[in-house]
């Protein structure tokens, strides 16, 4: 620290006042604490008396739950040609329904080759028919388009409300119907 003087805050987050930096030092060494500059900026700079150990090893343990908390999103390809069977498309809608349903991202990709170039539209309704297929379980991210001889549309799964993953009480539960018969004999 090269300021003349520094504001001083202690362990509890109360001001001690304004004082030299060498001052502050002492006191931060008499209370076995470290003082650890806040606001550089500030005029004077603020400076908070703490346990730096401390304090990193908590940082680091939140930021450590929080990428715990994030999932990393993987997209999923399932690949169909316009001259697809129905049959074969079920079971590719299944496929991406599975996919859906485990939280990740599907990429609906129809391939083109030689003459099936000049009929889009034929890959347009495949993409079409699988999305009929999944239903309410995903919300189209991004429309079919064309990319190079390939068409491709983009579905993310569908967010669930509380509501639908709690279950409702009365459901037949065992843990609802236990419920339900101790509010019933204590009536």
């Amino acid at each position: 620290m090269r300021a003349r003087e520094v504001r001083v805050i202690d362990e509890s987050g109360t001001q001690l006042g304004v004082m030299h930096p060498l001052t502050a030092l002492d006191l931060a060494r008499q209370r076995g604490l470290d003082l650890v500059e806040v606001a550089p900026n500030s005029v004077p700079p603020v400076c908070r008396l703490m346990d730096y150990g401390r304090f990193r090893y908590e940082q680091t343990k939140r930021d450590r739950e929080s990428r715990k908390a994030t999932r990393a999103v993987t997209i999923k390809e399932v690949r169909l040609t316009p001259k697809i069977d129905e049959h074969d498309l079920m079971t590719k809608a299944n496929s991406a329904k599975r996919f859906l349903a485990e939280g990740d991202k599907v990429k609906l990709t129809v391939r083109f080759r030689g003459r099936e170039l000049a009929h889009t539209e034929i890959g347009q309704a495949v993409i079409a028919k699988v999305m009929e297929g999944l239903g309410d379980a995903a919300t189209v991210e991004q429309t079919p388009r064309m990319e190079g001889k390939s068409m491709s549309a983009v579905l993310a799964p569908k967010k669930t409300s509380a509501r639908q993953s709690k279950p409702a009480e009365g459901d037949g539960t065992p843990t609802a119907r236990r419920e339900e018969v101790e509010t019933s004999a204590q009536t």
